[in-house]
């Protein structure tokens, strides 16, 4: 039996409606009951797991901002935390600013947001999160200064641009400077310190918990979870993940529509 199961949030834990299935939920603590570490590994910020807090209430760890953060929620305190420079983060919104983008700040604790750009999310194929950045961001129309303020905490830049053509230029950009680029959401780019990515985050996790890494499992269904899914010694695609993904998994699973996970974990833990 595999040791750790690490868990993609968007397209794969979470349903369409960003939801997480009762069947799923228990199929997930079933497994944390019988010992196994299940670990949510996700592009999401702290603060955005705050919404799910109660059906995880039985997690212990997160790996988070693609592998950036590494938290113990039963300590609520870090474990391994990846800064981004402030020279990188500034460099970052400016190429971000040139394309007329959303920008959207990740520090240590909180998620960071201009307040007219939370309102047009939908003009950047965001608006289905909307809602979460309208409880949970904080709302600041000047993030350099912020940038500035808690150059100490800076985690990741999220860029979310208007169209395709305006990311990619942007990917270029950034790429000359050295960072870890990461394409999730349609037009989305996150950027953070170099080689971070949720691969490093689950090798450093297992390390933590003394887990060889063949004894891990990870599932996913976005390109930042490639690299996780060819880490892992198992990798697991949903049944509704893009192809690059399918082509480099062990196991295509069901959707995350139709509790693809919990077809996963009846298959390699209990069948």
């Amino acid at each position: 039996m595999y040791k750790l199961l690490a868990l993609d949030m968007d397209g794969t834990t979470l349903n369409s409606n960003k939801k997480i299935s009762p069947k799923t939920l228990e199929g997930i603590n079933r497994l944390l009951n019988d010992g196994v570490h299940v670990v949510v590994a996700s592009g999401r910020c702290l603060i955005e797991m705050s919404d799910y807090k109660e059906e995880f209430k039985n997690m212990r760890y997160l790996i988070l901002n693609n592998g950036g953060l590494i938290y113990d929620t039963f300590e609520n305190r870090p474990l391994v935390i990846h800064r981004l420079s402030l020279e990188e983060c500034l460099k970052a919104i400016e190429f971000a600013e040139e394309e007329n983008a959303m920008i959207h700040l990740v520090t240590i604790n909180d998620s960071i947001a201009r307040p007219q750009d939370i309102k047009n999310m939908a003009d950047f194929k965001m608006d289905i999160y909307r809602d979460m950045f309208e409880r949970l961001c904080i709302k600041c129309e000047d993030l350099k200064s912020y940038a500035i303020e808690h150059q100490k905490e800076l985690m990741k830049v999220n860029m979310y641009h208007r169209s395709i053509e305006s990311r990619n230029r942007n990917a270029k950009k950034l790429k000359k400077i050295h960072l870890q680029i990461v394409f999730t959401e349609r037009n989305n780019l996150e950027v953070a310190p170099l080689n971070i990515t949720k691969a490093a985050g689950l090798v450093e996790l297992s390390n933590l918990l003394n887990i060889d890494i063949v004894d891990t499992m990870a599932v996913g269904d976005a390109l930042n979870d490639v690299e996780m899914i060819q880490a892992a010694g198992c990798g697991v695609a949903m049944g509704n993940a893009r192809d690059e993904v399918k082509e480099v998994a062990d196991f295509v699973t069901a959707d995350n529509d139709h509790d693809g996970i919990l077809v996963a974990i009846n298959k390699f833990f209990y069948s």
